[in-house]
């Protein structure tokens, strides 16, 4: 009734099941006076409710019938999570509504600690930023909340209060702006029922709503950190299109020509023939708004020009179309049994359906397959070139 978003994906042929609550607010929710509140506030969420006061208790609940209470935020989602045994759904949900309905919201103190120490990871010893991830989506979107860092800076952190903190939760954890999901041998009946008991206390709440990033400025761009290690890390990011757009199901194909096993074309030209880094991979990141298509990896200084040209002519031969019948159906082949080995996971069958809820209509897998196979070279030359 109060419009919470329930998604069941009922395998019985598990032995497992999990439950997992996505919410739509991350670090491109923030200001920069409050950047990493989301962050902050999953922190908080795990020290414990008005039902379960005690939070060692609260993990023994969940850790009793197989569980193991988990969070994680990202720029444009939380997700609070346990994998469980099938006959403990009852206090999973109850535990997990608990959580996000009535949290305590204390130990602002100490958490503020741990990520600060947390944090230590992406800076040098003179407080630099040195992190790919964050240097990268500042170079390209600048003062946009999506290049926000998820975790906020020193300074947010050290300034966030009570205040801050519970006036985020008041605006972002109703229940039209969440989702519920719980997959494996489960049945839709009994989790609307337990879903009822645990998030029907909850106010309904706006669905958050976020301002798209400005497109790049037209060329290049270079972020550079000076840092006296043995390897250089990389990171070449190229603005793409949304998740929901049809040219996102070529980029996949694409990625996977790319990097998908020793035989495709990063690991075979940069590392196996040339021994120019460890190793080096693409990725295809996508929001509802904007996707990036990246690559990045580490070699030694004096490999990264060598390694960088080689780079571009094989991201070149793929814009020409230099791409083999047998390449792309290796390519196809593999994208329809990774579809098929997620369905043996509960994690990854709730990622799909629920995770995907808070945006848009999840795809099935078997259209999912069908617009995969459908994909021609011409296809992915095209997405290649633009």
């Amino acid at each position: 009734p109060n419009g919470l978003k329930v998604v069941t994906v009922e395998a019985p042929a598990l032995h497992s099941a999990m439950v997992a609550v996505y919410v739509r607010v991350g670090s491109r929710h923030e200001t920069r006076d409050d950047n990493g509140v989301s962050h902050f506030l999953e922190h908080l969420f795990f020290r414990g409710s008005q039902g379960h006061p005690d939070p060692v208790r609260m993990n023994a609940t969940v850790e009793a019938v197989g569980g193991n209470l988990n969070g994680v935020t990202t720029r444009d989602a939380s997700t609070f999570y346990t994998p469980v045994h099938p006959d403990g759904l009852a206090p999973a949900i109850a535990v997990l509504g608990d959580m996000l309905t009535r949290p305590l919201l204390e130990g602002l103190a100490v958490e503020r600690r741990i990520i600060l120490e947390e944090m230590l990871d992406e800076v040098d010893e003179r407080g630099r930023d040195v992190d790919v991830e964050n240097l990268s989506k500042r170079s390209l979107w600048g003062p946009h909340p999506l290049a926000f860092k998820i975790a906020g800076t020193p300074e947010s952190v050290q300034a966030m209060n009570a205040k801050k903190v519970a006036a985020h939760y008041r605006r972002f954890y109703g229940a039209g702006n969440m989702v519920l999901c719980v997959s494996g041998p489960v049945s839709r009946r009994r989790v609307r029922a337990l879903a009822a008991r645990a998030f029907g206390r909850l106010p309904p709440g706006p669905l958050a709503v976020e301002t798209a990033p400005p497109r790049p400025a037209p060329g290049p761009r270079w972020s550079h950190v000076a840092l006296p290690e043995s390897q250089t890390e990389f990171r070449l990011s190229f603005e793409a299109v949304a998740e929901d757009h049809p040219d996102a199901r070529a980029l996949n194909l694409l990625r996977r020509v790319l990097d998908d096993g020793l035989s495709s074309r990063l690991p075979h030209d940069i590392v196996e023939s040339r021994g120019l880094a460890y190793s080096v991979g693409a990725s295809f990141e996508t929001f509802h708004d904007v996707g990036l298509f990246e690559i990045d990896g580490a070699c030694a200084p004096e490999n990264l020009g060598p390694l960088l040209a080689q780079l571009f002519r094989t991201l070149g031969s793929l814009a020409r179309g230099d791409i083999s019948a047998p390449e792309l159906e290796r390519a196809k082949r593999r994208a329809a049994m990774h579809l098929g080995f997620l369905q043996d996971s509960p994690a990854d069958l709730a990622g799909w359906y629920g995770g995907n809820t808070l945006f848009r209509q999840p795809t099935g897998f078997a259209q999912r397959t069908r617009q995969t196979n459908a994909l021609t070279r011409g296809d992915l030359m095209r997405v290649a070139r633009r």
